[in-house]
């Protein structure tokens, strides 16, 4: 299978799909086309399923039951009831619904699944699916339902009943409306399940694979974020930049994201006064860990998103169901439904945005006490005492540190039987995902407030010395973005607005972009 966008067009066809195919989709509405080539190799597979359909030889999921009760043998004229009430049973989701973008990409990767070949669908399926996607339709998935085992069952059991003309959904416009209706303002005819196809569309890891790919766009933006922030309170703080010197790192400790990350940071802290002002005759030996130690961090979390994008990149270039045609025609039981590898790495992601978040909570909370902060008033309150500055600001920073910790712990070492023991060990790699989401939400948080107290340090030691303690040109034009719409020091205020609007310049990219401008593109 590739996809690949053009002018906002996704192409499955033979040879894979990529990370911003998926985001392409999921997030920005790229149409999805499926190619000639692909739907001709769908069309061909299936003439092998329909000879185990007729077939006196059992074969599961097309003449048998599922799971516990693989065993039954199902007469011709029950399949299709068969395939009908996999698909309702199992569309036994609870809570509230996921997010629009998550279910997009559940539906583009069972979609890029089904386009494989190795499923035994009927084209028609795949392009139905496809037509859902293209139009805007996006069916109702609950919060629980997924043990990451076997596939995300119950989301992508949600998924198929639209197929099917049942279940809930949302138009385009989000509002949840009956699914005919729906489908027929699309022109979407709902498809009559026939062998083997219940079992293929709600079969994959791709709930989970999608989660994990969105999270990993966003954590790349969030960690070349924390090294800027990081670099901004450093100028807060009258920290130095020596730490950061390329022979330090790649030298001496080849951990290739350390190495990003420092150069970053030394990047935007070039030509400060704020840093030049202090080379000479400051009697500090060594910063805190939390400013020196900033790369070590922060590229250790890189290296960990790369060994992510790897274990995300195979999965993408797998055809996951069971069971699966072979290439030459065999159709195979298997175990690759199983999560493990994703859900370990979803896992791995949790903890590295714990603990990304942690050390930059603790650059805020040291900005903040005039005992640490050379010379700053308390808390970057206009007048301590009766302002109060930033100081709430850090324990919704703190509270948000503190939930990642707890969202850090993994999911993947649970397991609770299922199936009548049958599906005994499974990976709950779905809520591995889920939890991860919650913890980068997080951190994008923890980095809007240190961005907030960093900017206002810098702009107390641009007063406090008569204008002549300026920042370096990347951090003054962070403070230009930032100043646009959130104020600086000053009397005590609304704060909660400006925490919110700081947090919206970090998730699309400003604060980035604006420290660019100096920098050129940081790591």
């Amino acid at each position: 299978m590739t996809a690949a966008v053009r002018s906002h067009e996704v192409t499955l066809s033979s040879s894979g799909v990529t990370p911003e195919d998926v985001i392409a989709v999921a997030r920005h509405d790229a149409k999805v086309v499926i190619s000639a080539e692909a739907l001709a190799g769908v069309e061909r597979v299936r003439e092998h399923i329909e000879k185990l359909a007729h077939s006196e030889t059992p074969a599961y999921g097309i003449s048998t039951g599922f799971g516990a009760l693989a065993n039954r043998h199902i007469p011709q004229d029950m399949r299709t009831q068969l395939q009908k009430s996999l698909i309702r049973s199992h569309s036994a989701g609870m809570g509230p619904a996921v997010e629009r973008e998550v279910v997009r990409a559940l539906m583009f990767l069972r979609a890029k699944t089904l386009a494989s070949g190795r499923t035994g669908v009927r084209p028609v399926v795949v392009q139905t699916m496809v037509d859902v996607l293209n139009a805007g339709i996006t069916p109702v998935v609950r919060e629980f339902g997924s043990l990451g085992c076997s596939g995300d069952l119950a989301p992508l059991s949600h998924c198929a009943l639209v197929l099917m003309g049942e279940g809930e959904a949302a138009g385009a416009d989000g509002v949840v409306r009956p699914v005919p209706e729906l489908l027929a303002e699309a022109g979407i005819t709902p498809i009559e399940l026939a062998e083997k196809e219940g079992l293929a569309l709600v079969n994959g890891t791709d709930g989970m694979l999608g989660m994990l790919l969105m999270a990993i766009a966003d954590l790349r933006l969030l960690l070349t974020t924390a090294d800027i922030t990081a670099a901004l309170s450093v100028e807060g703080l009258l920290g130095t930049d020596q730490v950061f010197l390329p022979e330090l790192h790649m030298d001496l400790r080849p951990h290739p994201g350390q190495a990003a990350s420092a150069d970053n940071m030394l990047r935007v802290l070039a030509k400060s006064p704020i840093v030049a002002s202090h080379r000479v005759g400051d009697s500090r030996v060594q910063d805190a860990y939390s400013l020196r130690c900033a790369p070590q961090v922060a590229g250790a979390a890189r290296d960990t998103v790369d060994h992510a994008l790897m274990v995300a990149t195979r999965e993408l270039a797998a055809s996951i169901d069971n069971p699966v045609v072979l290439p030459d025609g065999r159709v195979s039981s298997n175990g690759n439904f199983h999560g493990a590898p994703v859900a370990y790495v979803l896992d791995f992601l949790a903890i590295v945005s714990a603990d990304v978040a942690s050390i930059a909570e603790r650059r805020t909370d040291r900005m903040l006490d005039p005992a640490r902060s050379h010379g700053l008033p308390a808390f970057l309150a206009g007048d301590p005492g009766v302002d109060s500055g930033l100081m709430i600001a850090q324990y919704t920073q703190a509270g948000l540190v503190s939930d990642s910790k707890r969202l850090a712990v993994p999911a993947s070492v649970d397991s609770i039987p299922s199936s009548a023991m049958q599906e005994d060990h499974v990976s709950m790699g779905w809520h591995a995902a889920r939890k991860l989401r919650k913890s980068v939400e997080n951190l994008r948080r923890v980095l809007a407030i240190e961005l907030v107290t960093a900017t206002r340090a810098i702009d107390m030691r641009t007063s406090m010395s008569d204008g002549e303690l300026v920042p370096g040109p990347a951090g003054a034009a962070v403070l230009e973005v930032l100043r646009a719409t959130v104020q600086g020091p000053g009397s005590d205020r609304f704060l909660s607005p400006e925490l919110e609007e700081a947090d919206r310049l970090v998730g699309s990219g400003a604060i980035r972009a604006a420290a660019e401008q100096a920098t050129g593109p940081l790591n």
